[in-house]
């Protein structure tokens, strides 16, 4: 199918934030921004757990229960994303690399098969890695997914309102073609947050 014009930019926006966050995440090497190659440790468990400040929301163990100010741990398996009902506390707390790399992975898978799947994943269906390596293959997934879901939208699709039924955001009421924008936003920014707290990481006092 051809790639309707206006998705263009949009489909070329989700690729290169994408490509940016995993080579700062993996490594072994990514593009400073002026053509020079830097070099990139790679993502380790320590890091990816590290909570800066106190009370931060993280990902944890669910034998250990959930962090501070948090009431659940969400998802499936041995590890969950701290969680509260809504509304949430505020000040929001602070997340870690961890809690943020869940939070949009689960919204990638979630919303790629609410838009060409089977529409019947759950936030409580999501199982979040509790190490570095499994947290970047699981946006690696999510976001191929979220990519090929695009590829099935014409110009139709795109001015559908509800196209996606992803049931943890506004997507009901959206046009797809806003839903597209707002996951480009979505990833650009926390993508943007996990490359500080790397940056924070490397710098902390020893």
């Amino acid at each position: 199918m051809t790639i309707p014009p206006r998705l263009i930019p949009l489909l070329e926006q989700f690729d290169f934030a994408c490509e940016r966050l995993l080579a700062r995440l993996a490594g072994p090497v990514m593009d400073s921004g002026n053509g020079v190659d830097i070099g990139v440790t790679p993502l380790g468990d320590d890091e990816y757990l590290w909570e800066p400040v106190p009370d931060c929301w993280s990902v944890r163990r669910r034998g250990d229960g959930p962090g501070a100010r948090a009431t659940a741990l969400a998802g499936v398996g041995d590890w969950g994303r701290d969680t509260a009902d809504s509304p949430h506390p505020f000040p929001p707390p602070f997340t870690t690399i961890a809690w943020r790399l869940s939070h949009l992975s689960e919204m990638l898978a979630l919303r790629a098969d609410h838009t060409h799947g089977g529409k019947t994943l759950a936030r409580e269906d999501y199982r979040t890695p509790g190490d570095a390596a499994g947290a970047v293959a699981a946006l690696e997934t999510s976001s191929a997914a979220w990519r090929e879901a695009l590829l099935t939208a014409d110009d139709k699709a795109l001015d559908t309102v509800g196209y996606s039924t992803y049931p943890n955001g506004s997507d009901a009421e959206d046009l797809f073609v806003d839903t597209v924008w707002w996951v480009n936003q979505e990833v650009l920014h926390h993508g943007a947050e996990i490359a500080l707290l790397r940056d924070l990481y490397r710098a902390r006092p020893s």
